[in-house]
């Protein structure tokens, strides 16, 4: 096996293992920036000729940089903020790849160009990414070779950004689970209180659910309180003991 082949299945490996680890995150933080920022550590290691990262979120509110391997990658990000356009814009809103030598991009952008030539990058590649459900992004990578990036690097980080597409989506569904979960539970917490309340009222006043209900609910707006607050209360103020009928009920 010759020197060259070798060295892609090294690295085919290392690729491996990026992708391997971003799997295994996923399963192990429900925290989405956390997960942005692994990715742009691994990018890294999968597209050869990279030394910094870094993600851009473009939505309503305007473009971010949601996480980045370097503050210099960031600064790099703002300079294409502030201009309104630059290889990740371009990215993120055509859904191309945009692959570029810095000093050939200085018409385009001069001052992407300035800032990038200042933190000594020479080389630009980024990959649209889908972010979030309604914000497109793009993966962004900076080398400080004159290489341009290469046709290979291109598409490593194609393959990688569609890899991140589905762990991204895979993930998003994931805590849009989680908290459908935790808003059930809370309602269930919540209509067991008001049941118990609709209970000692019912049993205290001789009186039908709804009544109990219309009750609690008059109570609630009197004292501007939600139902759910003012029926724990009138269940702490009661259990344990006989209620009277008179005795601090809602009127």
């Amino acid at each position: 096996m010759s020197d060259g082949a070798a060295g892609q299945l090294a690295h085919l490996d290392e690729v491996t293992r990026a992708l391997e680890e971003l799997a295994g995150t996923v399963g192990n933080t429900d925290d989405f920036d956390v997960l942005l920022r692994v990715v742009c550590e691994q990018v890294v290691r999968v597209v050869p000729g990279a030394d910094m990262a870094s993600i851009t979120v473009l939505d309503d509110s305007g473009a971010r940089s949601a996480a980045s391997t370097d503050d210099r990658a960031t600064r790099i990000d703002a300079a294409q903020y502030d201009e309104d356009d630059g290889p990740c814009l371009r990215a993120a809103r055509s859904g191309q790849v945009v692959r570029v030598e810095v000093g050939t991009a200085r018409e385009l952008w001069p001052g992407f160009s300035a800032v990038a030539a200042e933190h000594g990058v020479a080389s630009y590649l980024a990959s649209p990414l889908q972010v979030r459900d309604q914000a497109m992004g793009a993966i962004n990578l900076f080398g400080f070779g004159e290489h341009g990036f290469r046709d290979v690097d291109q598409k490593y980080l194609e393959l990688y950004a569609t890899v991140v597409d589905t762990v991204l989506h895979l993930s998003r569904r994931a805590l849009r689970t989680q908290e459908q979960v935790r808003q059930l539970r809370a309602a269930m917490r919540t209509r067991g209180v008001i049941e118990q309340a609709k209970g000692i009222l019912m049993a205290a006043r001789r009186i039908s659910a709804d009544e109990a209900f219309k009750l609690l609910v008059g109570q609630s707006q009197r004292e501007n309180v939600k139902l759910h607050t003012i029926s724990a209360r009138f269940v702490a103020e009661h259990s344990g003991h006989v209620v009277d009928p008179d005795d601090s009920l809602p009127n």
